[in-house]
């Protein structure tokens, strides 16, 4: 299934774009994955995902239990190229402007990303490094949810403000590829429910600062 995940949306957005807009869509799509002279600031937001997670497991680590310490699998930020790169051709170059000509950028990111998470569920149970999640892979959902909808929108606000899907795909390799990175491989399932869930809140929280800070409600926040 994992490659099935991987590559249905970037297959999906290919015929889509094929059928209905042909040459002008491809290029249209494909355009914004070329490399851009993008102000540095944007690449700030970047750091968000391995900082928080961090935060969550060393704070966890201290007052918890040891169980919580971050692994350091550098190699794994490889697992999050082609997430990142394939599935945002389909999630943030095609789906996402559609899908915003249709309601505000905020609200259309919230969908997004629960169509997202709704999308792993075949293989919830199998994500993480206390897999298989058994009795807790509802939790595990939930809390994964959560944190990948509060993704989607951090995503949906840096593409709305730099028009640059590669932008959007090196957030998704960065949050994929942390996540592989720094999980922890000695918690058991509800343990690492717990840890995405406070990293999901956490999220969400940065979320609220960035649009209470700079507004928007028919645009996300601009800088």
């Amino acid at each position: 299934m994992f490659p099935v995940v991987v590559l249905g949306p970037c297959l999906s957005a290919i015929v889509l774009t094929a059928i209905g807009e042909g040459e002008r869509g491809f290029r249209s799509l494909f355009s914004q994955m070329a490399p851009a002279r993008i102000p540095a600031r944007w690449y700030a937001p970047l750091l968000i995902p391995p900082v928080l997670i961090l935060a969550v497991l060393l704070c966890l680590k201290t007052f918890v239990s040891p169980a919580y310490t971050p692994n350091r699998f550098l190699v794994g930020i490889l697992f999050g190229l082609p997430a990142g790169f394939l599935e945002e051709i389909g999630w943030t170059g095609y789906a996402f402007p559609k899908m915003r000509s249709h309601s505000n950028e905020l609200a259309a990111s919230t969908v997004l990303g629960l169509l997202w998470s709704l999308w792993h569920l075949p293989v919830i149970n199998y994500l993480g490094t206390a897999a298989p999640h058994r009795a807790f892979w509802l939790q595990f959902f939930l809390a994964f949810a959560l944190a990948m909808t509060a993704m989607r929108v951090l995503i949906g606000w840096l593409y709305t403000n730099t028009q640059s899907l590669l932008l959007a795909q090196f957030m998704h390799v960065i949050s994929t590829g942390s996540l592989v990175v720094f999980s922890p491989p000695l918690v058991n399932a509800a343990q690492e429910a717990e840890w995405y869930a406070l990293y999901g809140i956490l999220l969400w929280i940065a979320v609220a600062v960035v649009v209470k800070r700079f507004g928007g409600s028919r645009r996300l926040p601009q800088i």
